[in-house]
């Protein structure tokens, strides 16, 4: 799916078109593809997560996954429907993911997260934000083709 082109301006530069074939092409590969799925059940899970690893006396922490799972699962969900115009939200991830990571100390009262609390949000934190990197890095590294 690509964009409607406009009768002037930056639409019809040549370095603009190139850029939004580059995205299509990388979009609808495989390795996005399973990217972007990946993000997808990352976010269910930390969604899910508090009723799976058990978060007893974290309604915090519950809250706190459940919300952020709900959103990186729409940004994954976004990223498979619509790429050319998500992929430039895939940076959001990282600090989502970091945020994962850091919650158990920062969200929980007097800092008492029991140790499986933890290791979940550290796991689940750490992929999600390596998933971001891994989205952003997609469209940001490819080289483009030389010079003619």
């Amino acid at each position: 799916m690509s964009y409607p082109q406009q009768s002037g301006g930056m639409g019809t530069h040549p370095e603009f078109a190139e850029m939004r074939e580059r995205l299509e092409r990388t979009a609808s590969s495989g390795r996005a593809i399973a990217v972007e799925g990946l993000i997808l059940l990352a976010g269910v899970y930390a969604a899910v997560s508090p009723w799976v690893v058990h978060f007893t006396n974290d309604s915090f922490l519950t809250v706190n996954n459940l919300i952020l799972g709900i959103s990186i699962a729409l940004i994954g969900l976004g990223l498979a429907l619509a790429p050319e115009r998500m992929f430039r939200m895939a940076w959001v991830l990282v600090p989502m993911g970091v945020w994962l990571l850091i919650s158990p100390w920062v969200v929980t009262a007097g800092h008492s997260a029991r140790a499986g609390i933890i290791w979940n949000n550290c796991w689940v934190g750490a992929i999600t934000a390596l998933l971001g990197l891994a989205a952003m890095g997609l469209t940001i590294g490819r080289t483009r083709r030389p010079a003619r």
